[in-house]
């Protein structure tokens, strides 16, 4: 079992082979290799920052922490007091805490304690990190301090590959212009597009049907009759 801040499990699919890089090659190779250089990755919502993070926790196994921040806001900041002893630890939302002067301080500690054990310390955020309002002068420059990564959304190719690899690793095989399909006709975030092909993987099965075009426009059509 992996040391998980809070009981939060790793999602099982959130791995480095189930993420389509794009132009974001340079990020996953970073973070596939070991260094104890602190990163901070930073993009918008569904450009992928906490599978990329729950990917490192699960190469490196029991010997990491991953601690989602906008899911411990309502915890005291001592809730993050030793942490750092493990040898990869990875902060998801940690712009959640920007202005909370308690939470920061506790981030600049576990900063500072994190280097002298050498633990390797990675943070997420929606922006990099001297865009974020600080109040605490001594966090601001270690933030800063840290190697910034900025992580681009996929465009409509890589949104395809990225429906295609999900799909293959399901045992699914998803045809080029089954993915054009979906894609021009359903929400284009990655997390509602991998919702609908949850549901079609379920569809598939229960019908015992290959992703085919009229297959996918009939689930769907059923799926939404149900909803509504």
């Amino acid at each position: 079992m992996k040391q998980l801040a809070l009981g939060v499990r790793l999602r099982a699919d959130a791995i480095f082979d189930s993420f389509w890089p794009g132009m974001n090659g340079e990020v996953v190779a970073a973070l596939r290799t070991f260094s104890v250089a602190p990163l901070w990755l930073w993009g918008p919502t569904g450009t992928g920052k906490t599978h990329l993070l729950q990917s490192v926790c699960a190469a490196a196994g029991e010997a990491a922490a991953y601690f989602p921040l906008a899911q411990s806001f309502a915890l005291p900041p001592e809730a993050l007091a030793g942490f750092e002893t493990t040898r990869v630890l990875c902060i998801d939302d940690v712009d959640a805490v920007a202005g909370d002067l308690a939470w920061e301080k506790a981030l600049f500690r576990l900063y500072n304690a994190a280097a002298e054990l050498r633990t390797r310390l990675i943070f997420a955020a929606a922006s990099p990190p001297r865009q974020r309002n600080w109040r605490l002068d001594d966090w601001r420059s270690r933030a800063a301090a840290c190697t910034v990564y900025q992580l681009h959304e996929l465009d409509d190719d890589g949104r395809i590959e990225a429906l295609r690899l999900r799909a293959a690793q399901r045992g699914l095989q998803l045809p080029y212009e089954t993915s054009e399909y979906l894609l021009k006709r359903m929400p284009r975030d990655l997390r509602s597009l991998f919702e609908i092909l949850d549901h079609l993987d379920e569809a598939s099965l229960e019908a015992q049907r290959r992703l085919t075009i009229p297959f996918i426009r009939d689930a769907l059509e059923k799926h939404a009759r149900i909803k509504s």
